[in-house]
């Protein structure tokens, strides 16, 4: 409880709308990126398939999907699709008009981080699924189509109603998570929230004794759980994924090696070589050669 009330602290909850609109389209896709803020979609009509951190779903009508920041998708529809949705974010943030719904392609934002929105999992620390099933379901879809009709409307007071139909509707998806959280207490714990909170705080020194203190399990308890869920130890875990973002960096971008190991929270740009050629079997440096071959 203290360290939700710190985190509310630091990030107040103020739901705001940064787009909204309907989308009536024919067979679709949006090409893989990686977001800054949430993305709420409803299929109102037609089949779409989503992928999400690499799980695909298939999402049919009259079903939700919900995409936290920092999440890799790529969306399709298809057959002809009517898809309201809605970029918003829920934490405030002073810079909130700097930021954007990223675009197709757009996968690397080391350079927008101070723009990336928390995530519900990390603050709640349990997992919000991707395919929403709001206990008020009927509510929860009247709502959002308010939502979606009054922010087309620029008048001052139908932005004001559209904004506050988007804070009844994260006050619903919390109180559904909550109540899950609740009920989890008594089943066995998962930790499918800590992975995105190691990626949300990847250039960051990261210990396992903070983890631990997060999940409210003792260290050994939770690096315990942790092996048994992902296969491999919290250390070995947050290592592969500093890893495989440096991979993405050298591809991607012109970033310097050291900006990399700043990035990917290595402590300097020599430990951040030796461990990726201890890791990969090749310097740094040699791997983006090879990829610029390719």
């Amino acid at each position: 409880m203290q360290i939700l009330q710190e985190y509310l602290n630091k990030h107040p909850i103020v739901p705001y709308i940064r787009e909204c609109d309907y989308a009536v389209r024919k067979p679709w896709s949006m090409p893989e990126r990686r977001l800054l803020d949430y993305l709420l979609i409803y299929v109102q009509e037609g089949t779409c398939n989503f992928r999400v951190d690499r799980t695909l779903y298939e999402f049919h009508k009259g079903e939700f999907c919900f995409i936290q920041p920092n999440s890799l998708n790529d969306l399709e529809g298809i057959v002809n699709t009517v898809t309201p949705f809605a970029h918003f974010d829920v934490f405030y943030a002073a810079d909130r008009e700097q930021s954007f719904p990223t675009r197709a392609g757009q996968v690397e934002l080391s350079a927008y981080l101070h723009l990336m929105q928390p995530r519900l999992d990390e603050m709640l620390q349990v997992e919000v699924p991707v395919k929403l099933k709001p206990k008020n379901s009927t509510r929860f879809r009247d709502t959002f189509l308010q939502v979606v009709e009054f922010w087309q409307d620029r008048d001052p007071l139908m932005q004001l109603k559209a904004q506050a139909g988007l804070t009844e509707l994260v006050i619903m998806l919390m109180e559904d998570v909550l109540e899950r959280k609740q009920s989890q207490r008594t089943s066995p714990q998962t930790l499918n929230w800590i992975t995105s909170y190691f990626s949300f705080h990847l250039n960051e020194p990261l210990s396992v004794a903070d983890m631990a203190r997060r999940a409210n399990l003792s260290h050994s308890r939770f690096h315990d759980l942790f092996k048994q869920q992902y296969g491999m130890t919290p250390h070995q875990y947050l290592l592969e994924m500093r890893i495989n973002h440096a991979c993405e960096l050298l591809q991607n971008t012109k970033l310097t090696q050291q900006q990399v190991a700043d990035y990917c929270g290595f402590s300097d740009v020599h430990h951040f070589s030796k461990t990726f050629k201890k890791k990969l079997g090749i310097a740094p440096g040699q791997f983006r050669n090879d990829c610029k071959k390719e």
